[in-house]
């Protein structure tokens, strides 16, 4: 997935971690925590609240209390610039309040104190994105008795309403509010009546708060979108991924059913000469004329294959013609030239009217069983059986008996079967074949022929 260019502009809790070998390119020293990252609000989605960077529930998760810290997350310079903005703004306040409290005729060790207190209170500011929660809570319950943390106490509240579920922010806030009421009474202001302070500090909590899961609803949103294109590409890469293999699969099966014929043929008649030197020269000629024309066709097939790989425009206009139920003749001649008995009981009267894929599966089911049969059954007669008729589909039978003597192994046997099966299901169709009582084989084809 594309990165962001400028990922430093980014809060570190939307900002992408580098990946292994990768320059960061959020900028700024290595904080000395990991933040939060946005959770999704509690029962949303998922039951139980999920989010993607943290997990179940919104609990744990990285950099937060009680989860694995599986990636710690630099703040970026736009933390940096916030993250000193909220302490110079808290302090600015907590400096009025302080000056306030001396106007009121305050002591000068309780002025020091509410300062040297106020001064802690921003400083912990720092530790917000590590510990908001718990950090809030201390700064709330600090803000009862100590004025001057009262802009520590909102820049913390905002950060709860970032980073926690709403359950956890109302117990944090509602705890501000009780801490807030607390101070008016230890603390009051002279210049306010009790209830106008209580008024002022409810409006402030809200605003912060609201202004916090604000800026916690759109951070999700932005997960949410990211999140959604990074599985919309990887699924992208997974329909590729299939499509490829699909495809390679298509030409690895059309380059056997194709190919395996014609090279079974000069097998075979190329063995003969090899073990019958003395054979007399018609015999010869013949068989070295069966091996030229199957080398030739095995090179027209190749080459009309690889046509397929060109793009459209690229194929000439001399491409052969696709093999068809009319051809299935010719096929069985062509195997009665080598040498092998084929009977042929093609039940179908016009051949034409079969659909053209269909009549082509028909023509490579025969194909492939002529070949196996050629090469585990030499010498044996084949019988090939086409019945059919629109609407109830068209049956395909191969059957020849067991071989009278020994049969050497042929290397690969066993793959042209299984493309057939593929070939046969994605018509629409099915095939079985096996050993048949009493010896032999039999191979047994359906396919559909629509009305």
């Amino acid at each position: 997935m594309t990165r962001a260019e400028y990922s430093w502009l980014l809060p570190s809790d939307l900002a992408e971690p580098a990946r292994a070998g990768e320059p960061r390119r959020s900028g700024g020293p290595e904080a000395d925590e990991a933040p939060e990252a946005p959770v999704a609000p509690e029962g949303a989605g998922v039951p139980g609240g999920f989010d993607v960077r943290r997990g179940p529930g919104g609990s744990g998760g990285f950099g937060g209390p009680g989860g694995p810290r599986a990636g710690r997350h630099r703040r970026t310079v736009r933390d940096w610039i916030v993250d000193t903005a909220a302490f110079v703004l808290a302090g600015f306040f907590g400096l009025l309040a302080a000056e306030a409290g001396s106007r009121f005729g305050n002591s000068e060790a309780a002025v020091l104190a509410d300062q040297l207190l106020g001064a802690a209170a921003c400083c912990g500011l720092w530790l917000r994105r590590r510990w908001p929660v718990g950090l809030a809570a201390v700064l709330c319950v600090l803000h009862a008795v100590v004025p001057a943390a009262g802009g520590a106490v909102l820049v913390a509240l905002f950060g709860v309403a970032v980073r926690v579920p709403f359950r956890r922010l109302a117990l944090v806030g509602g705890l501000a509010l009780v801490c807030g009421a607390v101070q008016v009474v230890v603390r009051p202001d002279p210049t306010l009546h009790p209830l106008a302070s209580v008024a002022v500090g409810v409006v402030l909590v809200l605003l912060v708060t609201g202004w916090g899961m604000l800026v916690r609803a759109r951070r999700q949103l932005v997960v949410a979108l990211r999140e959604r294109a990074r599985r919309a590409e990887a699924e992208a890469e997974l329909r590729a991924g299939q499509a490829q293999r699909a495809a390679r699969e298509a030409i690895a099966r059309e380059m056997h059913d194709v190919l395996a014929h014609r090279l079974t043929l000069l097998s075979v008649h190329a063995g003969a000469l090899e073990f019958r030197p003395d054979a007399p020269p018609p015999e010869v000629a013949r068989a070295a004329g069966v091996i030229r024309d199957s080398a030739h066709e095995a090179l027209q097939d190749l080459r009309e294959i690889i046509g397929v790989l060109r793009a459209p425009g690229d194929r000439g206009d001399g491409d052969r013609p696709q093999p068809t139920l009319a051809t299935l003749a010719a096929l069985v001649d062509e195997s009665r030239a080598a040498g092998t008995k084929v009977v042929l009981d093609n039940g179908i009267g016009d051949p034409a009217a079969v659909p053209a894929a269909t009549g082509r599966t028909v023509y490579r089911i025969a194909q492939e069983a002529l070949t196996n049969a050629r090469k585990h059954a030499p010498g044996t007669e084949v019988t090939v059986t086409v019945r059919g008729r629109p609407g109830d589909g068209l049956t395909v039978d191969v059957r020849n008996p067991a071989p009278t003597g020994p049969v050497p192994h042929v290397p690969g046997s066993g793959q042209g079967l299984i493309g057939l099966t593929e070939r046969a299901t994605l018509a629409g169709g099915r095939l079985v074949h096996g050993p048949v009582p009493g010896g032999g084989y039999a191979l047994h084809a359906w396919l559909p022929w629509p009305p």
